[in-house]
């Protein structure tokens, strides 16, 4: 897999020559994953950077994350960005305001599944089950080793008749379980969604997406720009979608820090 520094020159006369849609996953991304999600605050060099490129004319900005729309907009904190919580199923931003639509039983299953998951999982330690409303996250990064096997056949016996009806479906990622309601929708959708709105908007022909995230749930994404911009991993290399990788956050930020020198001014 190709380490993006490598490929610099090549990147950036890409870069220099179109407006850029960046797409932006949080944790792991522009933060690193902490023990707990209420502890992964963005660092305030990022945030300045991000307030900058929101106001420049070459940029537009969007945060594509797991997390509610409501956390996600406290823990960014910067106006003119696109938020899109929930994976997609909530987006605000300006001139944008979208909820999918989630059915009323979807609604109450989720929730019936966290009464049913918080009984269950509060004897092991470590576990912390989110609610999000529109979704569950399950996180178990602090739970010992052994007992994540048990964890997710837990998960999988409260969620199952109802992953059978295609009421939910149930998703992974870095240490943690998602419980989502059964809709095409991900965030490879919510991508082309907004690059395809976006272009409309500004009539401009050369916008270039760009999408940079570190978990699973971003491979939709990567697959859905293939051959349409520049995707990038977070991380270790590993079978991707993503043309490109960067290995930690400090390599996102110096990413983003040289493509906004590029377009100064």
């Amino acid at each position: 897999m190709k380490h993006l520094i490598d490929y610099w020159d090549k990147v950036s006369r890409l870069l220099k020559n179109n407006y850029i849609f960046l797409f932006l996953d949080y944790d792991g991304t522009l933060t690193p994953i902490a023990e707990t999600p209420e502890k992964a605050s963005l660092p305030l060099n990022t945030r300045e950077l991000l307030m900058k490129m929101a106001e420049s004319p070459r940029f537009k900005l969007a945060i594509i994350t797991g997390r509610a729309l409501e956390n996600i907009k406290k823990m960014i904190g910067v106006k003119g960005v696109i938020y899109a919580g929930n994976h997609g199923l909530e987006i605000e931003g300006p001139k944008i305001k979208f909820s999918c639509p989630v059915v009323m039983q979807s609604k109450l299953v989720i929730q019936k599944i966290k009464k049913d998951l918080v009984s269950r999982l509060s004897a092991i330690r470590g576990v912390i089950v989110e609610d999000k409303i529109l979704t569950l996250s399950i996180h178990f990064r602090r739970a010992e080793t052994g007992e994540q096997r048990k964890i997710k056949k837990i998960i999988n016996e409260v969620s199952r008749s109802y992953a059978i009806k295609k009421m939910v479906r149930i998703t992974s990622g870095k240490k943690v379980f998602e419980v989502r309601p059964y809709l095409d929708w991900d965030k490879g959708k919510v991508v082309l969604w907004l690059f395809a709105r976006q272009q409309f908007i500004t009539g401009v022909k050369k916008c270039l997406p760009v999408y940079i995230g570190d978990d699973i749930t971003d491979e939709d994404a990567f697959r859905m720009l293939k051959d349409k911009g520049l995707t990038i991993l977070v991380g270790r290399p590993r079978g991707t979608h993503a043309q490109y990788y960067l290995k930690n956050t400090k390599e996102v930020f110096n990413f983003l820090e040289q493509i906004s020198e590029i377009h100064r001014g």
